[in-house]
């Protein structure tokens, strides 16, 4: 090349369009494989096996798990209202002596007391009141879960001769406020 011919154009554009490719060089495909030399793209490569795609189905999918799901909603929301539902209630209260008889000389009243409850778990609180001026202290019975009826007790016992009006009143503390009386009489003859 010359000075006359010298030209930066000319000069710099085989940096961009890369150098003169020779008119006789060999082609890449031999016999119809791809020749490739160094780095860069590669051959589409077929699958060893025929691939299939299923078609997608999602709002089947989505009937399907739905009367699963609404059961399993069901049974947890049972569940959370046994857990954290209502707690115990008092429904009813009755008292009498056990044998429904008056007690004789000597002898010692079973006074029962039967709470009626809607059959959670829970805590009644209760004091008996005797008609001879005496009371107990706060009472607690522990109801258990599935039982709707509780026998509370009062042993009162009887000496000497004579007769002896009696009445017993339970007071029901918590978790509801009640009140139930049964009256005897004691009779001695001696």
């Amino acid at each position: 090349m010359s000075d006359d011919e010298y030209s930066a154009t000319v000069l710099g554009s085989h940096w961009i369009s890369g150098p003169p490719q020779p008119q006789d060089a060999a082609p890449d495909r031999v016999e119809g494989s791809v020749l490739r030399f160094g780095p860069g793209v590669t051959a589409a490569v077929p699958a060893p096996f025929p691939v299939v795609v299923p078609p997608r189905r999602r709002r089947r999918e989505w009937r399907r798990y739905t009367l699963a799901g609404a059961v399993l909603l069901a049974v947890l929301a049972y569940l959370a209202w046994q857990r954290f539902g209502p707690g115990l209630e008092v429904r009813g209260l009755a008292v009498g002596t056990a044998a429904g008889e008056n007690p004789g000389c000597g002898a010692t009243a079973d006074v029962v007391a039967v709470v009626r409850t809607n059959g959670r778990p829970g805590t009644v609180a209760y004091r008996w009141i005797r008609s001879d001026g005496t009371h107990s202290e706060q009472l607690t019975e522990q109801v258990p879960r599935g039982r709707d009826e509780a026998r509370l007790h009062l042993l009162w016992s009887f000496r000497g001769q004579g007769t002896y009006p009696a009445a017993a009143e339970i007071q029901i503390l918590s978790p509801t406020r009640r009140t139930a009386t049964t009256r005897f009489t004691y009779h001695c003859a001696g």
